[in-house]
């Protein structure tokens, strides 16, 4: 117990890194306020998070906010406080309990930005890649370099540091990996600031292992005083609603293959049960055989959405989930709770109490979804997943999987096959600070049969690779088309 004491005290240090170097003009906290604020996040978590203790027992969870509490012994801004509430917060292993600034900070965000950490890097297991360099005239830092340390130290002591700020669903760890992927620059800076100039050991062209200095990232200004020539013809262009649908989910076909590819980001937006009964018309009117789902960018969205797509692939009947339970509809601590009356509403009409005085959501245990049958799809479906794949989208993959002309290919998925914390998800306010952490209401055990704590792991496991990374091809991608060629053939 001791050296866990010392491990949890390590983790909620971390915050008091250099990374106030880039943020010394925001606005200071009293010791007092901040730690009021975290008396006020226990409370409402205590009140109201159905899973608290599902991966983290009590004590350790308490023993870690004891030492957090004890930090506060100086004034701290928003980046200081964050740092240290979402090490705590990621303990709970709930990837839909996430700390978030406040409104009035988001607002002032674009002026924080720069400069920055130069190199945006994919990890991976124990692999480091660099994915872009904003320096993108240097010929030696290039896209699909192999990265193993930054100022001398190893690249997975930021990896392992930038991890507890990242909040997942039990031991998923691919989420992590994915969401540090994609925010390194940024997630670098705020924990451990800006240096004039940084020291990157790196694999060079030979295999053999060498250093170079990269300097922070400032974006050149544009130049607006160039007179750049005008085409004589503008080539057609596409409305800003039609490029936000394209963002969010998009169709194409091979009549050649016979074969079709969508790609949705999110079950949230995007008129998705008219683009679902569009598409899958069309895939039936062109004869398609083969189908590629592409939910490698879907964190998740609407259940009705998600059961929308399922009905059209899935053969038989299903439901939602074993078991969807709140532990109660009451908030004492209402007031830090975003629109809390009109979730005492949706929860006092929709659920009902169980003897053991829980909330459950009925109809999502014990409903039966029919699968459609105008437009069904009953091809050959590809489900391409990853780390990002959460929630919503996590619950199509588990619905399909093991389907007998279904196979999931990728990464495992960054949401729990098991179970996560979600339904309602309103975010909490803390007094002063104005830092928000959204609060899940319901627990929803999906499948009680599966392993908990970990997300979906795929049929064909393709993991990312340096070399695919710096040739620029996409190798889950190719793995289908060779499929779909061998079967055709």
């Amino acid at each position: 117990m001791k050296s866990l004491l010392v491990l949890i005290c390590g983790v909620l240090c971390l915050g008091e890194l250099n990374a106030q170097k880039a943020y010394s003009a925001l606005p200071k906290y009293a010791a007092a306020q901040v730690k009021e604020d975290a008396w006020v996040l226990k409370k409402v978590l205590e009140a109201n998070h159905p899973s608290l203790y599902w991966y983290t027992p009590k004590e350790q969870l308490d023993s870690a906010f004891e030492q957090l509490c004890n930090s506060f012994t100086d004034s701290l801004n928003e980046i200081e406080y964050r740092n240290k509430i979402a090490q705590w917060v990621a303990l709970i292993k709930c990837g839909h309990t996430t700390t978030l600034y406040s409104k009035q900070f988001i607002k002032q965000l674009p002026q924080f930005r720069y400069p920055r950490f130069p190199l945006q890097i994919k990890f991976w297991e124990d692999s480091a890649v660099v994915l872009s360099n904003g320096y993108f005239k240097d010929s030696i830092i290039q896209r699909g370099t192999i990265v193993n340390s930054i100022n001398n130290k190893p690249i997975s002591f930021y990896r392992d540091s930038l991890f507890k700020q990242i909040a997942t669903d039990g031991y998923a760890y691919n989420h992590q990996y994915q969401t540090l992927s994609s925010s390194f620059p940024d997630g670098f800076k705020q924990v451990f600031g800006v240096d004039s100039s940084y020291l990157i050991g790196y694999q060079n062209q030979v295999g053999k292992e060498d250093t170079i200095s990269l300097g922070n990232f400032i974006p050149a200004p544009r130049d607006t005083s160039i007179n750049r020539p005008r085409p004589t013809q503008r080539p057609p262009s596409l409305s800003k609603r039609q490029l936000r649908l394209l963002a969010i989910r998009s169709l194409s076909i091979d009549t050649i293959t016979h074969s079709a590819y969508i790609r949705l980001t999110s079950f949230s937006k995007g008129n998705l049960k008219t683009f679902f009964r569009r598409s899958f018309k069309k895939l039936k009117k062109e004869n398609i055989e083969h189908l590629i789902l592409d939910l490698r960018e879907n964190g998740g969205g609407r259940i009705t959405n998600s059961i929308a797509l399922t009905k059209y692939l899935k053969q038989t009947p299903f439901k939602i989930a074993d078991s969807v339970a709140a532990i109660s509809r009451k908030f004492k601590y209402g007031k830090y709770i975003q629109s809390s009356w009109l979730y005492w509403l949706a929860m006092n009409l929709g659920a009902s109490k169980a003897a053991d005085g829980s909330i459950h959501y009925k109809r999502f245990e014990r409903h039966y979804y029919q699968p459609k049958t105008r437009f069904a799809f009953k091809g050959n479906t590809y489900l391409v997943q990853g780390g990002y794949t959460f929630s919503a989208a996590t619950m199509v993959v588990g619905a399909l999987k093991g389907q007998e002309n279904i196979q999931v290919i990728g990464e495992e998925s960054g949401g729990g096959q098991y179970g996560n914390s979600a339904m309602h998800i309103p975010h909490i306010t803390l007094p002063n600070t104005k830092l928000r952490v959204r609060l899940p209401l319901y627990r929803m055990v999906i499948n009680q049969n599966l392993q908990k704590g970990r997300g979906i792991e795929p049929d064909i496991k393709i993991l990312p690779s340096s070399y695919a990374i710096r040739m620029g091809f996409d190798p889950k991608m190719a793995a289908i088309q060779a499929l779909i060629k061998a079967k055709n053939n």
